[in-house]
């Protein structure tokens, strides 16, 4: 373990490390920024994708589109292992709250590799559908012993996620994460991380809610990931700018991360 964590410090103390990771809060301001706009464009009657794979499309579509989703995932690599190096090095006089950091930093740096590996899919000319991944890892959890239990845990462990992040923007704990300037600027991120993170928990939090449901009714179509539950907002009474709204708070999030890159404490 004593080499890990010397390895982990060694990554975060190299300024040119560092500045990769910084690109990749960029790269993931950027994809919630193109999802938010793509919901909004939904909420106003087009179609579309609004999760990671209608992202990497639309960053595909420009003429340096796969230059483009290499430095996504340059970015986002370097992200993941930040954010590994930092669960290797988490510490807190009571054991659980460290182990519970270390998992929520690994969750993390998960997530952020997922969608590195779906920029180089989509980098190198081939498409992953998280719609149909989310479908089917409902379908595989439902099918082992005990699955519809797991399935319901699973959901309820995306609606935590989800909540966490309304809670976080409720009580601008991600401030702690920042190195926040003062005056008008500081006021502006801030807003920016509120607004945010009302959306990205809503949207967040709607996506558990579908793989709650998809274990209720033993039906894995309905575990379907972000598009549907963003698509679901619709079903809603003034739907339209539920989803407006939402897709508005997810593009902020985006903008907030970009900001993020700037002032990190890392």
């Amino acid at each position: 373990m004593s080499t890990v964590k010397h390895a982990a410090r060694v990554a975060k103390g190299s300024t040119a490390f560092r500045r990769i990771a910084r690109v990749g809060f960029v790269v993931l301001g950027l994809i919630h920024v193109i999802i938010g706009a793509i919901a909004i464009t939904i909420a106003a009657g087009a179609s579309g994708d609004a999760d990671q794979d209608g992202a990497m499309e639309q960053i595909r579509n420009n003429p340096v589109g796969g230059l483009l989703l290499v430095l996504v995932a340059t970015g986002l690599i370097a992200l993941a292992v930040w954010q590994i190096a930092s669960a290797f090095l988490a510490a807190d006089p009571a054991e659980t709250k460290k182990w519970g950091q270390r998992v929520k930093l690994f969750g993390i740096a998960l997530a952020y590799l997922v969608v590195a590996g779906m920029a180089l899919i989509y980098a190198l000319g081939g498409n992953a559908d998280s719609e149909t991944a989310s479908k089917t890892l409902s379908s595989v959890v439902l099918s082992a012993p005990g699955g519809v239990a797991l399935l319901v845990v699973i959901g309820l462990s995306v609606v935590g996620v989800g909540i966490g992040f309304v809670v976080g923007g409720f009580t601008r704990g991600f401030e702690k994460l920042l190195d926040l300037p003062t005056g008008v600027a500081r006021g502006g991120i801030v807003t920016l991380g509120v607004i945010g993170y009302f959306g990205k928990g809503i949207a967040v939090g709607v996506t558990g809610v579908l793989f709650v449901v998809a274990a209720v009714t033993q039906d894995p179509e309905k575990g379907a990931g972000l598009d549907a539950a963003l698509h679901s907002l619709l079903e809603l009474p003034f739907g339209g700018v539920i989803l407006g709204a939402v897709g508005a708070g997810f593009a902020i999030y985006g903008v907030f991360c970009i900001a993020r890159s700037r002032f990190a404490r890392m």
